[in-house]
């Protein structure tokens, strides 16, 4: 197929999109490239891409598409609230509008990228996709409007999925820190300390970054009938841990490490225990292959070839919020997150 990836250059995209290639699909990227100095390993990009805002898709860009994978978001609850609005602009009206010119288009399937976070506040019990929505925060609010949305353009020509991804962890050229357990890894890395910011009791399903591109790769791939307007957990059910069994498993990958806890650190309301049985029923081709163990792993291992210290993760370096103020505060970003006219001659510089 020909495929549009938005976001492609993003902590998940970097990943997926050369998995997508080798499997021999078109991919033509599209990213507005916010978080393009994130670089924990260099990025080689051997496909078309474009620098465009989600917000200022044409119809045009989605001419001779048979799938559009979109990823791009603002992409964690602290970065969507600093501007709740603009998080729903851009995380909500333009991925529904997407949607739209995709349909006019002719495209035939149209993967969102969700989050199992939309199940909030569920506590211990197994949640499946007909579990009710708990969405809490401006970034999930906006992932099950869009969901509920799309949905609505479903018909014969037009084929909508919805992959809700556990909480990823895993080694990308575009790295995120501020995922639990990459951010676990790095504060015993950097210290010594695996830092829990929490009490520890919330639950987490989790699953590695390469396993969620699995899980996209089989659905693009999947018969019509098995993925039309249907939501999918994306994970392993053997992966749900509470935050303080990700620690332990942490403090004995990283040598000399001990668990800690912030001071102050409180129960988190998102808490959330997760069924994968349909993933497994109906999409056999997605085989997970990582486990957290793995994960500790390849993120130490990555960590300390790359150096990584203290400042690096909870400066503006590869921490996202930090970065997106320091680039307001530059006048490189609008407060609508637009890159600025004085940015765009600084690149041409």
């Amino acid at each position: 197929m020909r495929v549009l990836v938005t976001g492609h250059n993003g902590y998940i995209g970097c990943v997926m999109t050369p998995m997508i290639c080798a499997a021999g699909h078109e991919v033509v990227g599209l990213d507005s490239n916010l978080f393009r100095d994130f670089n924990l390993a260099p990025v080689t990009v051997d496909f078309p891409e474009l620098q465009l805002d989600i917000r200022d898709i044409q119809p045009k860009h989605l001419a001779g598409f048979e799938a559009v994978i979109h990823l791009a978001a603002l992409s964690n609850d602290a970065l969507s609230n600093l501007n709740p609005e603009v998080t729903q602009e851009i995380n909500y009206a333009a991925s529904v509008y997407l949607a739209q010119v995709a349909k006019d288009a002719g495209v035939e399937r149209f993967l969102f990228s969700s989050s199992c976070s939309i199940y909030g506040k569920a506590g211990d019990d197994l949640v499946s996709e007909t579990a009710a929505i708990e969405a809490i925060t401006p970034y999930t609010i906006s992932k099950d409007r869009v969901e509920r949305e799309v949905a609505k353009l479903a018909c014969d020509a037009f084929s909508p999925t919805f992959l809700r991804n556990a909480t990823a962890y895993g080694v990308s050229p575009c790295h995120s820190f501020d995922l639990v357990l990459n951010n676990l890894v790095a504060w015993a890395y950097a210290t010594g300390c695996v830092l829990i910011k929490s009490d520890g009791s919330p639950w987490r399903p989790t699953v590695h970054i390469e396993d969620i591109s699995r899980a996209f790769l089989a659905a693009l791939e999947a018969p019509r009938e098995a993925i039309h307007n249907q939501a999918f957990n994306v994970g392993r059910d053997e992966d749900n841990y509470s935050v303080r069994e990700l620690a332990e498993i942490v403090r004995d990958g990283v040598p000399g490490s001990r668990i800690e806890y912030a001071e102050g650190g409180l129960p988190d309301a998102r808490s959330y225990r997760v069924d994968f049985t349909k993933i497994r029923r109906l999409l056999p081709a997605y085989r997970p292959e990582w486990t957290v163990h793995r994960g500790v792993e390849q993120l130490y291992s990555a960590y300390r070839s790359a150096g990584v210290v203290v400042d690096d993760f909870e400066g503006s370096r590869f921490k996202r919020i930090a970065h997106v103020k320091e680039l307001i505060a530059n006048g490189r970003l609008d407060n609508s997150l637009r890159w600025t006219a004085a940015a765009k001659t600084m690149e041409m510089a």
